[in-house]
């Protein structure tokens, strides 16, 4: 998707313009926090086009599951639409 690219391509916009630095009152500098604020973009959206994509499958595992013997629709259709076990997860840093 069109999006998904601009959000990862965003970052090479973004980067050169952020302030390397920290000062005394603040840890860690701007492109620590823009890289962190990007990277929580780029994986929320990740985490919105998995469940998306979910959502498909299990509407043409329905569809199929009513035109074809159940059979086929256990051992060669639903096995062959099942996400891989991980998933991406977002935990909110408090800033």
């Amino acid at each position: 998707r069109n999006d998904m690219n601009e959000e990862i391509n965003s970052i090479n916009q973004i980067l050169p313009t952020a302030d390397a630095g920290s000062d005394e009152y603040d840890d860690e500098g701007e492109k620590t926090r823009v890289i962190r604020t990007w990277i929580r973009s780029v994986l929320g959206k990740i985490i919105h086009y998995e469940a998306e994509h979910q959502h498909l499958l299990d509407e043409v595992a329905t569809s199929l599951q009513l035109v074809l013997p159940q059979d086929i629709v256990m051992k060669n259709v639903l096995p062959f639409l099942d996400l891989p076990s991980y998933t991406f997860g977002v935990v909110d840093e408090e800033e």
